[in-house]
């Protein structure tokens, strides 16, 4: 009687995994998700990603997450209808107007009744 080796993932890879799942002798069983389903399939992988980078202990191992972070991330974007000009350009524009991350700024609280678009 033969065993099953059948492992179910239902998650958004890489376009090349059938293939190099193929090359190496598995038989992978995929489609490509229609338009309706794909943001949410992204931000899955995204929370995924995010993840891994966040346990990555090891300097290559995090630098290898990160640019799976960062190439969901770009997926988004494409898939919203913009460009990677433009996430650098929204990115620059935001560092100009509020700063970016690099002094670790740790806000406690605010007393004040106004709304802050923090």
């Amino acid at each position: 009687m033969e065993t099953s080796n059948l492992k179910n993932f239902h998650k958004l890879v890489r376009d090349n995994i059938p293939q190099i799942i193929e090359k190496s002798g598995g038989q992978p069983k995929w489609v490509n998700l229609c338009k309706e389903h794909r943001r949410g399939a992204l931000l899955d992988k995204l929370r995924e990603e995010v993840e891994e980078l966040s346990f990555s202990k090891e300097k290559d191992k995090f630098l290898d997450e990160a640019a799976d972070v960062y190439e969901v991330l770009l997926a988004l974007v494409y898939e919203r209808g913009f460009l990677d000009a433009d996430l650098e350009l929204t990115a620059k524009k935001k560092r100009r107007e509020k700063g970016a991350f690099d002094k670790f700024v740790w806000l406690e609280s605010v007393n004040d009744s106004k709304e802050h678009d923090i």
